[in-house]
């Protein structure tokens, strides 16, 4: 008998928020299809960010290194209109987009193909009884680490201490991750590349504090 696989635990809640406007309707049914991932190929050199809430921070890099591939998984319908919104206005030719579970695409990919991944402000699910839904799990990195290639980065931020706490127990003992860090305050400063989203200065009004924790994939 074969073994079906388990049904993956979602990391993520709702898809779907307000009715979205006319002009993002339109970009669903035009330029959406136009952006699906290749599955068959992947181009070099490829970045992967996992979740990315409106899509200025992936628009943003996509813009800045235009010669980089950047595939974006989100599956929040407003998410995804967001971003394509960034796309459609500044012209970007880099990105693709994922609408399903990062997970389903990691699966796909090959070994050692990946360069950089961003892991922003992913849902904390702060009650205990949630925390298996967090998308930060000893089994992704496992899957991270396969698919990054040696020396790659990874990039994660959260405004949530408890789970900077939880995503540290795990890639600190990870032994194809390395922490990035060389001063005790480097996990307060944004990459160089950074851009502060919506999300972020919300957090920052709400006095919450941005956590930024860079790894290495040895």
């Amino acid at each position: 008998m074969v073994e079906l696989p388990k049904p993956l635990l979602a990391s993520y809640g709702r898809r779907r928020g307000r009715r979205l406007r006319t002009n993002k309707r339109t970009l669903f049914d035009t330029l959406l299809p136009t952006l699906a991932p290749d599955l068959t190929k992947f181009p070099t050199p490829l970045w992967l960010e996992i979740g990315f809430g409106g899509g200025e921070h992936l628009a943003h890099q996509a813009a800045l290194h235009p010669s980089v591939h950047i595939i974006g998984c989100e599956p929040y319908v407003n998410g995804i209109a967001g971003l394509l919104g960034h796309i459609d206005e500044q012209k970007l030719s880099n990105i693709r987009i994922w609408q399903e579970d990062a997970r389903l695409l990691i699966e796909k990919l090959p070994d050692a193909s990946v360069e950089r991944i961003f892991i922003l402000y992913a849902d904390p699910w702060p009650k205990i009884r949630h925390h298996k839904r967090r998308l930060v799990s000893t089994e992704l990195l496992g899957s991270l680490a396969r698919i990054m290639k040696p020396g790659s980065e990874l990039r994660l931020a959260t405004d949530d201490v408890d789970y900077c706490t939880w995503m540290l127990e795990r890639l600190t003992i990870h032994p194809q991750f390395t922490w990035m860090a060389k001063h005790c305050d480097d996990w307060l400063k944004p990459p160089a590349d950074w851009l502060s989203t919506r999300y972020e200065q919300k957090a920052l009004t709400a006095g919450r504090v941005p956590i930024y924790l860079n790894f290495k994939r040895i």
